[in-house]
């Protein structure tokens, strides 16, 4: 139908809308792009502060082993890595699938204009599949379980050290 919207996110055409619709499209279209690349900034000032926490919490309990006062903060201090490190691979996760959804409908945007940039990366990328492209997001996501284990491993080898 010529007078139908072609999709559920543009809920109007270019008769019904007025002759900006294509200006207008193309601005919403930039600031869509543009709050994706703070969603990707966001996420690593995220992992930079959670790494900073994480290289405090070793320190820490360096320092703690090595001391006098090793009581009970040798195993509080990795269970709280843990509990930090899997908060970490969480937000990781929550911040692929933000992203992944905005990427959705930048290539729904990009349907109505005269280049699909996006799409067309993506798919000389093979989707993050192949052997040009690893999405960078299930590369970090490694880290907070490297913590884990490191924190894990630390944990157990104190706890056979009590028993």
């Amino acid at each position: 139908m010529a007078g139908t919207p072609q999709s559920q996110l543009i809920r109007q055409t270019k008769e019904s809308y007025g002759e900006s619709f294509h200006a207008d499209l193309f601005e919403q279209y930039k600031l869509y792009v543009a709050s994706s690349e703070k969603i990707s900034e966001r996420r690593v000032s995220s992992n930079n502060y959670l790494l900073t926490v994480n290289a405090f919490l070793v320190t820490s309990y360096g320092l703690l082993a090595a001391s006098q006062y090793k009581s009970y903060w040798i195993i509080l201090v990795p269970i709280a890595g843990v509990l930090v490190s899997l908060t970490w691979y969480l937000i990781i996760t929550s911040y692929r699938n933000l992203n992944s959804v905005k990427f959705k409908v930048i290539n729904e945007i990009e349907k109505q204009m005269p280049v699909a940039l996006y799409e067309y990366e993506w798919k000389i990328a093979e989707e993050g599949k192949g052997k040009a492209y690893r999405p960078l997001s299930h590369l970090e996501q490694w880290i907070p379980i490297i913590f884990i284990i490191l924190y894990g491993s630390v944990t157990l080898i104190n706890l056979l050290c009590v028993i």
